[in-house]
């Protein structure tokens, strides 16, 4: 193993895996934190997707440090915590503490704060974080029924989870090139900078920070700083150019989608799948929590559809919808009560005969591969920049794409089934 990857989400996971699969790294993603002594795949790049993006701060840490410890003893020579490229944070964290645990067990002196990723809006600017043309806080995030980000400013951000220093690279600094950043992380070393932000707004500017960063043991970004770290491998001798493969081979069966994801691009893409005639059941928490929606009823009313078009499950809504629905159940009871059903259905399509299944919501998608009991996954084709299509390695045999809610365009959910034989 070359590189090693600490995602805290399960969509986060693939999204990562899929850029360094793309850059010709063969990449494996392992589902939960390894136990000791636990073996991982071969391959040149292995990511372990977590469920610590909003799990309490000690229960994260811990988890990252255990994904640290299996990736340092296969081999990988850098680790890459990687978080989502709106910075997808609570009040306690848990970027902040995840990266210090890191960086002390790495003996690490400095990491870079990057979760640009040009491709899907998200830019640096000044320290300030955009999606598309406006900052992270004026964005649909705002609003994130569990990590509203109302602040823009990524060292401020980032400052409120760590005591620890953060400096800042600016653009010009990346324009100069792959020296001149260097230069600058030295001369904030000097002043005694732990993390530093980078600006980012293009592709060319993260091929430009993953050169500067080749000789760094910890980097913390989005899946766009990964973009340059394969060539970094490839120049040192230790990697061999491959093709990303552009279709997968699905085992046969009935097709489906589960959508939890309240994002405004998940709501769009659900609208389209109605309008070209997709069966769709909407999944109401407060139903779920008086007993007359359960688990039961939704995989059965599933498997009743016509096979000509994937059915649709979803519980996506606007967020007056869904902030009425936490002020009667509660935050966190309102998004585990749909997470539990989610789950606990998929593992009932599965044992119906469902085997391709596209998943939508970065929570949701962690609630189904766990009731799934998938372990370990190998990244197939790009269906949108941030979301493949995924084979089970470990676990029932089907192929699935666990897909951002705020990923992809408005036919997402239409066009997915194309890239499989």
């Amino acid at each position: 193993m070359l590189l090693g990857v600490i995602a805290d989400d399960m969509t986060g996971a693939t999204d990562v895996a899929l850029m360094l699969n793309r850059a010709g790294m063969r990449t494996v993603q392992v589902i939960g934190a390894p136990s000791a002594g636990a073996s991982l795949p071969d391959a040149d790049a292995v990511v372990v997707a977590l469920k610590s993006r909003t799990n309490p701060v000690a229960e994260a840490v811990s988890d990252s440090l255990a994904a640290c410890e299996a990736l340092l003893a296969a081999g990988a020579r850098q680790i890459l915590f990687k978080y989502c490229s709106t910075f997808d944070s609570t009040a306690e964290g848990n970027i902040g503490p995840v990266a210090d645990a890191l960086m002390r067990r790495l003996g690490a002196e400095m990491a870079i704060i990057c979760p640009a990723f040009p491709a899907n809006g998200r830019s640096i600017y000044q320290g300030y974080l955009f999606v598309g043309a406006v900052p992270l806080h004026e964005s649909s995030m705002k609003d994130h029924p569990l990590t509203p980000m109302r602040d823009s400013n990524l060292m401020r951000l980032m400052g409120t989870q760590t005591k620890a220093p953060v400096g800042h690279v600016g653009y010009a600094t990346v324009l100069a090139g792959a020296e001149a950043v260097k230069a600058r992380f030295a001369a904030l070393a000097g002043e005694g900078a732990r993390y530093v932000v980078t600006d980012a707004l293009t592709n060319d500017d993260l091929m430009v920070l993953g050169e500067a960063v080749a000789g760094h043991v910890l980097l913390t970004g989005g899946s766009g700083i990964a973009m340059g770290l394969p060539r970094n491998f490839r120049e040192a001798g230790l990697l061999r150019q491959r093709a990303a493969p552009v279709s997968l081979s699905a085992p046969k069966g009935r097709a489906g989608i589960i959508s939890g994801s309240c994002s405004t691009a998940t709501r769009g893409q659900i609208k389209a799948a109605i309008a070209a005639g997709f069966p769709a059941l909407k999944v109401d928490p407060l139903t779920l929590t008086a007993g007359t929606q359960t688990a039961a009823m939704l995989a059965a009313w599933a498997l009743a559809q016509p096979q000509d078009k994937p059915f649709l499950l979803y519980s996506s809504d606007d967020p007056t919808e869904v902030a009425a629905i936490q002020d009667k159940l509660g935050r966190d009871k309102a998004g585990e009560t749909v997470e539990h059903a989610f789950a606990e259905t998929a593992r009932l399509l599965a044992d119906g005969g469902v085997s391709k299944l596209l998943v939508a919501g970065g929570e949701t998608s962690g609630a189904v591969v766990q009731g799934l009991g998938i372990r370990t996954l190998e990244i197939g084709p790009e269906i949108d920049p941030g979301v493949p299509w995924t084979r089970v390695v470990a676990g029932p045999d089907l192929v699935i794409a666990l897909k951002s809610g705020n990923f992809g365009t408005p036919d997402f959910f239409l066009k997915a089934w194309a890239l499989l034989d």
